[in-house]
C-alpha cells in the first residue's frame, strides 16, 4: 500500500516520490501484413499478374498511358509520347518463353497465325535481340569467309570495320523504316494496323536470317544461292501471308499490296546475299 508522496522501500518512507498510477489494460498493436515473405509482391505490374498490357487500338497505340502508373507527373500524350521511354516499358515486359514460341512461329511461314497471337501483346524485346544478333552473325561470319578466301589465295587481307557498320544500318533501317511506311500506306487504303504490331512482326521475320548466315560459311557459291534463296522465301512468305488477311479488307488493291511487301522481304534476303557472302579477292 502506497501513501501520497511517500514510497515504501524496504520499510523505510521516501518523501518526494511520485505515486503510482496503476497501469491501463494491455493494448496490442497490429501491424499490417508485410509482403516480404511472397515473391512476387501481390501488386506487381506487368506479363505476370496481366494487369499491365500495351494498348492494342491500331490507331491509338502510343497516345494511352500505361495503365497502373502512378506518377503524378504530367506524361505527353499523343504522337509526343512515342519519344518517352515509358512508351516502349510495356512492349518489353516478355517471358523468355513468349520469345521462343514466337521465334517458332516465324520459322513456320505458311501458319499464317503469328499476327493474331500477337495482337494483344506484342513485344520488341524479341525484334530488338534478334535484328541486333543478326547484324554480329552476318558481320563476323562475312568477314571470316572473306579472310578464309583471301588466305587460300594468298592474298593480303585487311579487316574493314564499316561492315558491322553497314550491317548495322542495313537491318536497324529496314526494321525501322519498312514497318512505318507500311503503317502509313495502311492507313491510307483504311485497313490500319497497330505500328507496334507491324514492328514485331517484321522483327521477328529476321530471325531465319541467322542460321541461314551460320550455313553460308559453307564455300560453295551455289549453295549460298541456295540458302539466300529458301531465306528469303521463307521470310517474304511468313510476313506476307501473315497481313494478308488483314490486307483484304483493303478492296481490291489487296493482291498489289501484298506482292509488294513480298517482294521487298525477298530483296532483302539478295541484299543480304550480296553483300555479306559475295567473296571478291583482289
Amino acid at each position: 500500500m502506497m501513501n501520497s508522496g511517500y514510497t515504501n522501500i524496504d520499510n523505510q518512507k521516501i518523501p518526494g516520490s511520485v505515486p503510482a498510477v496503476s497501469s491501463p489494460d494491455h493494448v496490442a498493436l497490429k501491424f499490417p501484413e508485410s509482403n516480404l515473405q511472397t515473391f512476387p509482391p501481390s501488386e506487381t505490374q506487368g506479363k505476370i499478374s496481366g494487369t499491365f498490357r500495351p494498348p492494342t487500338d491500331a490507331d491509338d497505340t502510343f497516345s494511352k498511358p500505361a495503365s497502373g502508373n502512378t506518377n503524378n507527373e504530367s506524361q505527353p500524350s499523343g504522337w509526343l509520347r512515342m519519344f518517352t521511354v515509358a512508351a516502349y516499358k510495356p512492349y518489353f515486359d516478355v517471358d523468355t518463353s513468349d520469345v521462343l514460341e514466337r521465334i517458332k512461329e516465324s520459322l513456320i511461314p505458311f501458319k499464317g497465325s503469328f499476327s493474331e497471337k500477337i495482337v494483344d501483346n506484342p513485344d520488341l524485346y524479341g525484334p530488338f535481340w534478334i535484328c541486333t544478333s543478326l547484324i554480329f552473325v552476318a558481320a563476323s561470319i562475312g568477314t571470316f569467309i572473306t579472310y578464309l578466301a583471301h588466305k587460300l589465295n594468298k592474298k593480303e587481307w585487311n579487316y574493314d570495320i564499316n561492315l558491322v557498320t553497314w550491317s548495322a544500318g542495313l537491318f536497324y533501317g529496314y526494321v525501322t523504316i519498312v514497318p512505318l511506311l507500311l503503317y502509313v500506306i495502311l492507313k491510307y487504303f483504311s485497313a490500319p494496323s497497330g505500328l507496334v504490331q507491324l514492328w514485331c512482326l517484321y522483327g521477328y521475320s529476321l530471325f531465319v536470317f541467322i542460321p541461314a548466315s551460320c550455313l553460308s560459311i559453307i564455300p560453295l557459291e551455289l549453295f549460298r544461292w541456295v540458302v539466300a534463296g529458301v531465306t528469303g522465301f521463307m521470310s517474304a512468305s511468313f510476313v506476307a501471308l501473315n497481313l494478308r488477311t488483314h490486307i483484304m479488307s483493303a478492296g481490291e488493291r489487296w493482291f498489289l499490296l501484298v506482292a509488294g511487301i513480298f517482294l521487298i522481304q525477298a530483296a532483302l534476303a539478295v541484299i543480304w546475299k550480296l553483300y555479306f557472302f559475295t567473296i571478291t579477292v583482289g
